[in-house]
């Protein structure tokens, strides 16, 4: 391909999306020569950001979305709305559009982007059939679920046509609008193009956990109307349907090349400008940049390779010298409560790549790195169910870890990640292409000291978000280096960290995520100031989880009060006091096992769990464990788990006092308490210690003085011993210490910190938490006494409230249109006596069970 002039003197964009309007503003970046744009766009406003699209349902407005206009305030630029090019003369190089204007060229950028297709089949066109592309695609979409609902009395079912990226974001976008969704994905899994069979598989349980259905393998075949004329119903290849009243179609997008081929431009077959690495096309005077332009033989829309390719095009039009690298589709999913991230050769295409994984089916988390043969250089990788690790990571794709992999993988609260700097060539933010060494350039040279100010200069984190973190921490080395103050700011949308933000909230009594990110942040808030925030509205208004605004800050298993399991179950765990229970109460969980067909097993914890529940079973179960007189264990949250007894003075020859009485007032009392994390205790009835209550974040021993309080105990991979707090108390002390102290926790400690580093991180360690405690050293003890006490009145159990409401009742269903209907896909084997989930060779042996309350064998 032909190569183009230096600086022209008139350059013409054709496009006025999110790659147009980066290319622009890198230009007049760093132009100094008389350079004259005109940018014209078919859209009936200026460049927003379309990867923040579904933030709309969230309540943010077009405006919030707009990108930085001030770029258009430059005297060499100007932007032409709501007109669109129809035919470019290559020969007098200029172009004609809908006004019948005539703009002429030195050099043209093609950036007209792609449209979203639609499934070829009849009915795709019905009214109540949308697609989920621009501003005016999902203000539609919303007006029509709005007007559609009222008309018909009652909430909507809808589906989602493509379960990538865009339709699990579309999906979720759906359900904020009360609507029952399912999810239809021809594939085998969902996200196929970024994640493996057990990373769909994992995201599947997730989705469905959050309220969503989803249905793989499903070809859409027709859309059916009802006598309105409106859509009401999907057929499928196999011969089902599924009722639907609202349907968006996102199976991906299509080049805008229209105009390329009727210019004769050279275009790929399969769509899209054919480009070379320089940006140029078969014209020496045309540019093709962003989803329009075809390279290698491929079009890819995502917004990462669009920028780099108009860094590309602009460093060429002032005379540099810039090659496109590739397309780097790593990619995040932005759906909250949903964390899951795939990053480089995921998929593991690499001849002879290694696999290294770590699942945790309970916690609903799945991560794989993907390793080249000798396991040094980092290929790619899976994150789901906890994608914290991916900012960290994906920088370093192509380099040597350095380290042992399993150490990136476990959860947190385990081993620390290895520590370290990111070299200078690595990429920290895909999207501007920005690396560690520009962001220490912009803190070095530029006076950067935050991330905020990092993002101003660099770009960086300005369009998906996800290298925040890795942002703040990069600016945080360079800053200590400086000797400077780090920023301890819980994300990016709260200056402040969480210890102030409690605060915050409590002293200006707000009550809703909306007005606290109104009054103390900006933007829609991320995964990680909305469950931060759930938990501290938790602790100071106390409403039910699923209440309001509430149910969509909730991580995946306070969504639905129990815990979710490796084929997509749920485990129930109703709580047992001081792991006492009765032997009617032992009678009623074992029927209830028995008729629901449950694996039951007692935790470690002393109780009882029991497994395989399916999501709309769960109501029925907690109604017989309620009417039984059981309540939730939390076994779901970051709140009081268990109190872990022995039987002390009442049976023990060598106990000294009644443990058992003990653990069952304070787990009476902690009941339902939220936290930064979860919170365990232990009583022991002497020093022989067989509750093991130093391996708790509060262990109790008796002695014949009294009780001695230990703090800080956890388990996990980095196992602690709790330290000795204070002596000899008596049974109102050691409560009112107790009190004390988790309250304390619950204010000050960071997100998702233990108490076994809080402690450690604070001011006086032990000696100076003794003096906030038993001395009242800072005057907040009365304080404290009543936040407590207001948690001890007010304590409601979540099942019985929930079962008392028939609207949060609603989310307990597997198939909006069969609500009682099992879920086919799973399967379990007998063993000792209960079943198991039956493993991937088991099932294709036939001989499985399948769900149901009464077990058949299928063949």
């Amino acid at each position: 391909m032909n190569d183009t002039a230096s600086t022209p003197h008139e350059i013409l964009v054709v496009g006025a999306g999110m790659v147009a309007h980066r290319f622009v503003e890198s230009l007049l970046s760093r132009a100094d020569a008389d350079v004259r744009v005109t940018v014209i766009g078919d859209e009936g406003r200026g460049p927003y950001d379309r990867v923040g699209l579904t933030s709309f349902f969230a309540g943010a407005s077009p405006d919030d979305l707009e990108l930085d206009r001030s770029v258009f305030r430059d005297a060499r630029v100007r932007l032409l709305s709501n007109d669109r090019v129809l035919r470019i003369d290559r020969a007098g190089r200029a172009v004609r559009t809908r006004s019948r204007r005539k703009y002429e060229y030195d050099t043209l950028v093609l950036a007209t982007g792609s449209y979203a297709a639609r499934v070829a089949v009849d009915g795709a066109d019905l009214p109540g059939c949308f697609v989920y592309r621009t501003l005016d695609d999902v203000q539609s979409l919303r007006d029509f679920v709005t007007a559609r609902s009222r008309q018909l009395g009652r909430p909507l079912r809808g589906a989602v046509i493509g379960g990538g990226l865009l339709g699990l974001e579309a999906a979720g976008a759906l359900q904020g609008l009360d609507v029952d969704t399912t999810v239809v994905q021809y594939s085998d899994r969902l996200m196929s193009a970024q994640l493996d069979q057990a990373g769909g598989g994992m995201l599947k349980r997730l989705l469905e956990a959050r309220g969503i259905t989803v249905r793989t393998q499903a070809r859409t075949t027709r859309l059916d109307p009802d006598e309105s004329g409106a859509v009401t119903a999907l057929e499928f290849q196999d011969g089902s349907f599924q009722r639907a009243d609202v349907v968006v179609f996102t199976v991906g997008v299509r080049p805008r090349d229209e105009l390329a081929r009727n210019a004769e431009l050279d275009v790929h077959p399969r769509g899209g400008v054919l480009i070379d690495e320089r940006c140029s096309t078969s014209d020496p005077h045309i540019l093709a940049i962003g989803e329009v332009a075809n390279f290698d033989d491929r079009c890819v829309g995502l917004v990462a390779p669009g920028y780099a390719m108009a860094e590309v095009a602009a460093t060429r039009l002032l005379g540099g010298e810039a090659s496109f690298p590739g397309y780097d589709e790593s990619a995040k999913l932005k759906l909250s409560g949903v964390d899951v991230a795939s990053f480089g050769d995921a998929l593991a295409r690499t001849p002879d790549a290694l696999d290294v994984v770590y699942a945790d089916p309970v916690a609903g988390v799945y991560k794989k790195l993907v390793l080249s043969d000798d396991a040094q250089t980092l290929l790619g990788g899976i994150l789901v169910g906890d994608a914290s690790a991916y900012g960290s990571l994906r920088p370093l794709v192509g380099a040597k870890l350095g380290a042992d992999p399993s150490a990136y993988l476990l959860p947190e609260g385990g081993n620390e990640a290895p520590g370290g700097e990111l070299p200078d060539e690595a990429v920290v933010c895909s999207c501007s292409n920005v690396s560690a060494g520009r962001i220490r350039q912009a803190v070095h040279e530029e006076g950067c000291r935050d991330a905020a100010a990092v993002k101003g200069c660099t770009k960086a984190g300005a369009t998906c978000g996800s290298c925040v973190l890795m942002v703040k921490k990069v600016v945080g080395q360079e800053l200590t280096k400086l000797g400077q103050t780090v920023s301890n700011a819980l994300c990016e949308h709260f200056d402040m960290s969480r210890r102030q933000l409690f605060d915050a909230v409590r002293v200006a009594e707000l009550s809703t995520f909306s007005s606290i990110v109104e009054r103390f942040g900006r933007g829609r808030g991320c995964d990680i100031c909305k469950p931060a925030i759930a938990s501290i509205l938790s602790g100071l208004v106390g409403a039910h989880v699923l209440d309001g605004e509430n149910a969509t800050l909730q991580d995946t298993n306070d969504h639905v009060m129990a815990n979710m399991q490796k084929d997509g179950t749920y485990s129930v765990v109703p709580r047992m006091p001081g792991g006492e229970v009765t032997p009617d109460g032992l009678l009623a969980i074992g029927q209830i096992a028995k008729d629901f067909a449950l694996y039951t097993k007692i935790t470690g914890g002393q109780r009882i769990d029991m497994f395989g529940a399916r999501l709309e079973q769960l109501p029925l179960i907690w109604e017989r464990l309620v009417d039984a007189g059981f309540e939730s264990g939390h076994a779901y949250g970051k709140s009081l788990r268990t109190v872990k007894s022995c039987v002390g003075s009442t049976w023990c020859r060598y106990g000294v006092l009644d443990a058992v009485g003990m653990a069952v007032k304070l787990e009476l009392r902690y009941r339902g308490l939220r936290a930064p994390h979860k919170l365990k205790l232990g009583v022991s009835g002497c020093a022989r210690e067989c509750a093991e209550a130093r391996g708790k974040d509060v262990g109790v021993i008796a002695t014949e003085n009294g009780w001695n309080m230990y703090v800080g105990g956890n388990g996990g991979f980095t196992p602690r011993h709790a330290q000795l707090l204070a002596s000899d108390l008596d049974d109102d002390g050691l409560i009112r210490a107790i009190d004390r102290f988790f309250m304390y926790y619950i204010r000050t400690a960071d997100r998702l910190q233990r108490t076994a580093p809080w402690c450690e991180d604070l001011e006086g360690g032990l000696d100076g938490l003794r003096a906030v405690i038993f001395d009242d050293s800072l005057g907040i003890c009365d304080d404290l006494d009543a936040a407590m006490s207001i948690h001890v009145e007010r304590y409601e159990d979540e099942w019985a409230a929930t079962l008392r409401d028939p609207q949060k009742l609603e989310r307990f269903r597997s198939f909006v249109n069969a609500a009682d209907t099992p879920d086919p896909s799973l399967g379990y084997v007998a063993e000792r006596g209960q079943v198991r989930p039956a493993t991937a060779e088991e099932r294709r042996s036939g001989a499985i069970l399948i769900a149901g309350t009464a077990l058949e064998v299928r063949r």
